[in-house]
């Protein structure tokens, strides 16, 4: 099974959560960050119907491919900034 991780970091003079080299949005607060990050994970991790999907990949090429609603990666959140 796959594994996502949303680390909170500081970010743009506020706060983000991301996963890889992808930042989310700046939130103003470190506690915001945190709680968008928890939402996030929980999210990722529902289940859904199988539905085609299409994505582009670091290169540029467009793949398409169908993707099974139940196969949701496990994810949870890191925060090093943490008190």
């Amino acid at each position: 099974m796959a594994h996502v991780t949303y680390d909170i970091v500081e970010h743009d003079g506020g706060f983000a959560y991301k996963v890889g080299d992808v930042f989310s949005e700046t939130f103003p607060t470190h506690q915001a960050a945190h709680n968008a990050a928890e939402a996030a994970a929980h999210r990722q991790q529902l289940g859904g119907q199988t539905e085609a999907i299409a994505y582009q990949d670091g290169n540029g090429k467009w793949h398409e491919e169908l993707a099974e609603g139940g196969d949701r990666p496990e994810a949870d959140v890191e925060d090093d900034l943490k008190d």
